[in-house]
């Protein structure tokens, strides 16, 4: 695995669709995504799940809140990838990132 895509999320539900979507539609495709649900109070992590649905390289962490800073360091105990990417839940990539 080439990168890993760290994404930390809490209560970001209008735009982690568009976040996943835009790494998921990467031309590049040896990453993994794992994205760090930070005990959201809203539908984020739910969003989330259906969003990487069927994404065999990518996987959702639940945590309690912890703040972003734990949830980006869970996220990368949990790579596997040679390099780190860290994405925030309302941001986007375009497709040759």
């Amino acid at each position: 695995m080439k990168f890993s895509v760290i994404m930390p999320l809490y209560n970001k539900a209008p735009y982690v669709a568009k976040a996943i979507g835009s790494v998921v539609s990467q031309t590049f495709t040896d990453y993994e995504l794992i994205v760090v649900d930070d005990g959201s109070n809203d539908e984020s992590a739910e969003i989330a799940a259906k969003a990487i649905e069927g994404c065999e390289n990518c996987r959702l962490i639940r945590q309690e809140n912890a703040g972003v800073s734990v949830a980006r360091n869970n996220g990368v105990a949990a790579s596997k990838g040679e390099y780190l990417c860290f994405l925030d839940a309302d941001d986007w990539w375009e497709p040759t990132f």
